[in-house]
């Protein structure tokens, strides 16, 4: 086959952060004494820090948000993110698909120290040829279809050879804004199910290896 790209969402698609980011974010509310406004489950995981920091909080003042957002990375950056769990298959799926011949990158709403440090402790690297978040990258990306459109660029990537695989309904918005392929990884949250029942999806890390190599091996993957 041609030569394929793939970029992966992080969170929820191959790994479960969500106890760890739910204590960290509940850390940050007591030592600044604020009370929560929206519910703590993982339904609010996925979006950029600042934007959940907001919906948690119930307000939109920088100076209560931002010390909020020290709080917090300060516990995630230093405990919580080595309670990271990798979703059962996940390992043997990046395997499989780097063994295949695939080109793996990952593209995060996770700030990129964080992302790094949960890399290098699973021992990632060997998978990946590039790893990016919103603040990787200088202007930062504001969005994750701005993010895509750039690592297609800076690797010069075929958009007609590459697919972005996620699990929450902007990856797929972030997926139609770059102008690439998606599909749809729901073994993970499963409040986002619902969302995808009308879209291309795979229900484990083995069926997306087959949606991946039946995507592959269509002579036009856009059609």
């Amino acid at each position: 086959m041609d030569s394929k790209a793939i970029i992966f969402d992080l969170d929820g698609t191959l790994i479960d952060s969500s106890t760890s980011i739910l204590e960290s974010f509940n850390s940050a509310f007591l030592s600044c004494s604020i009370s929560l406004k929206a519910p703590l489950n993982s339904d609010i995981i996925g979006p950029p820090l600042m934007k959940i920091l907001e919906i948690l909080s119930g307000t939109s003042d920088q100076k209560i948000l931002t010390n909020l957002a020290t709080e917090f990375k300060s516990h995630y950056d230093s405990y919580g993110y080595k309670k990271t769990i990798v979703f059962p298959g996940v390992i043997s799926m990046l395997k499989e698909l780097k063994n295949i011949g695939f080109d793996l990158f990952i593209a995060t709403n996770k700030r990129i120290y964080p992302t790094n440090k949960i890399i290098n402790m699973l021992q990632w690297n060997k998978y990946f040829s590039g790893i990016y978040g919103l603040d990787s990258i200088s202007p930062r990306a504001d969005s994750k279809g701005n993010l895509l459109s750039y690592i297609i660029e800076s690797n010069f990537l075929n958009k007609d050879n590459l697919i972005y695989i996620g699990d929450r309904d902007d990856d797929r918005i972030a997926s139609i804004d770059a102008d690439i392929d998606f599909i749809f990884a729901i073994w993970g949250y499963e409040e986002n199910n619902h969302l995808f029942i009308h879209e291309e999806r795979a229900v484990s890390p083995n069926d997306l290896i087959l949606k991946l190599m039946e995507w592959a091996n269509r002579s036009m993957p856009n059609q």
